[in-house]
């Protein structure tokens, strides 16, 4: 029997807001341990939490990215579980009442992946396991969360992988996040059933909690279906629990018995009002939005007429994306300048995360003024190319590094002089390109290159050396 893979993924998305979601203590990825907490986030008896405005303004944000209807009212809840993680024995989320539901996330291919709810909550702290003990860090208690729900509509890991990919670039691009996988600014809680091909009854679920990479999210996605595949072929039952991956060894193991909502006992938080917002507000924050990432990809491709390829390199980073576009004011060809970012630029970015800073000296006028010599014929693309390694070297602008002769050119008379002679020097050339063979050409523009050393104009030359032979 053939099975259908269906997936549903609880994303967690850190914000990068100063503070944290009920209190005053810093946001901050890295500090000492237990130095950014305070009796409110610890939840010391008498405290009272006041939420935190950017918390909603952010959410609103993701909202409206992520195709989302935002609720005008919306509640915070108390979820209800006992873990050294969480002081106060109850995490304040939202459950009745969520800020926003019914969105999605549009897949390369056309699939939707729906939205079933985006909902707001505090992070829990952070288990440090050492030497057989075990240590909490509370600085993550209370950090803000977007929980992004999905509904079981991932058929594949790979669609899994391209929903996350797609999820990071648009929070990125809003700033809302950093969704730094290796930092925890974004994980997965990855829901996996099977069922026969075609059917419409869901199969057993399980959860894989806390997935933090990319890759081994797609690894454990793929070793739970074949389990439970091989668990039914085999006459056993799916257990519904919550599992861990394993990365060591590519597998999974039970951690608990999978909890439903009731178990969680939620009830409205008594301690925080109402969120009530209006149509006025959300229209505001939405005219704050930059253009999104497919939104740019389909420009570059249709109208700056740049290969899918280098749109995609170029559209997966916001700041090289950024750079990009302040590269290309005024410009007549801004494929120009994407040749230059993916090609001699990113030759010297090594790191995923080195092209999301995308800290190089070269500035974006710099290279718009280099492209601009390039278009109005001065600078030659040879002679440009060896600038701009310079340029990336030193962060000088490309005037530094040719001079008024290089941008003169040289005269059409020297040319054609260059030309006769690489031909009456390769008489062998000359013969193969008239036998039909088309790379003999590139031997005689070669020669002539050399001796303009650089300055001259490769496709002019061509076409001289065409003319020339006939």
């Amino acid at each position: 029997m053939k099975y259908d893979l269906v997936v549903g993924l609880e994303t967690h998305v850190e914000l990068l807001t100063k503070t944290k979601i009920f209190c005053s203590c810093a946001n901050k990825f890295g500090s000492e341990p237990n130095t950014n907490c305070c009796p409110v986030c610890l939840g010391f008896p008498g405290t009272l939490p006041k939420l935190n405005r950017e918390v909603v303004n952010f959410a609103i944000k993701a909202a409206i990215a992520l195709n989302c209807e935002v609720n005008l009212l919306s509640k915070m809840d108390r979820k209800n579980y006992v873990y050294p993680d969480l002081s106060k024995a109850y995490q304040i989320s939202q459950f009745y009442e969520p800020i926003c539901k019914n969105g999605y996330i549009m897949l390369d291919s056309g699939k939707k992946i729906r939205i079933n709810h985006i909902h707001m909550e505090e992070d829990a702290a952070k288990l440090v396991y050492k030497n057989g003990d075990t240590y909490v860090d509370y600085n993550r208690g209370g950090v803000p969360l977007l929980e992004v729900v999905t509904e079981p509509d991932i058929s594949s890991s790979d669609e899994a992988r391209e929903y996350i990919e797609k999820l990071q670039m648009i929070m990125r691009y809003i700033g809302v996040s950093d969704c730094r996988m290796q930092e925890g600014s974004i994980k997965c809680d990855v829901n996996v059933s099977v069922k026969p091909e075609g059917s419409d009854k869901l199969g057993t679920r399980t959860e894989i909690k806390n997935m933090n990479s990319v890759t081994f999210m797609t690894k454990a996605i793929d070793y739970e279906r074949d389990r439970h595949i091989d668990l039914i072929e085999s006459g056993e039952k799916v257990v519904q629990q919550t599992m861990r991956y394993i990365e060591a060894t590519n597998s999974t193991e039970s951690m608990r018995s999978k909890e439903d909502a009731q178990d969680y006992r939620y009830f409205r938080d008594p301690d925080l009002v109402d969120i009530i917002l209006t149509n006025e507000e959300i229209e505001k924050i939405k005219k704050t939005l930059p253009e999104l990432p497919d939104s740019r990809f389909k420009r570059y491709v249709n109208d700056l007429e740049i290969s899918e390829k280098d749109a995609a390199l170029l559209v997966k980073y916001k700041n090289v994306s950024d750079y990009f576009e302040n590269a290309s004011v005024n410009l007549k060809i801004p494929k120009t300048v994407a040749n230059f970012i993916v090609g001699q630029i990113f030759r010297t970015i090594e790191t995923e995360a080195e092209k999301e800073k995308f800290e190089i000296l070269t500035t974006p006028e710099q290279l718009n003024e280099m492209v601009g010599l390039i278009e109005s014929g001065k600078l030659t693309m040879n002679l440009a190319k060896k600038a701009f390694s310079k340029m990336l070297e030193s962060g000088k602008p490309v005037t530094e590094f040719v001079s008024e002769s290089d941008m003169q050119g040289i005269p059409p008379e020297e040319i054609e002089k260059m030309c006769k002679e690489a031909i009456e020097s390769n008489p062998n050339a000359v013969k193969d390109y008239l036998s039909g063979k088309e790379k003999a050409l590139k031997a005689l523009l070669g020669s002539v290159m050399r001796q303009t050393r650089g300055r001259g104009n490769a496709g002019e030359i061509e076409e001289k050396l065409k003319e020339l032979i006939k």
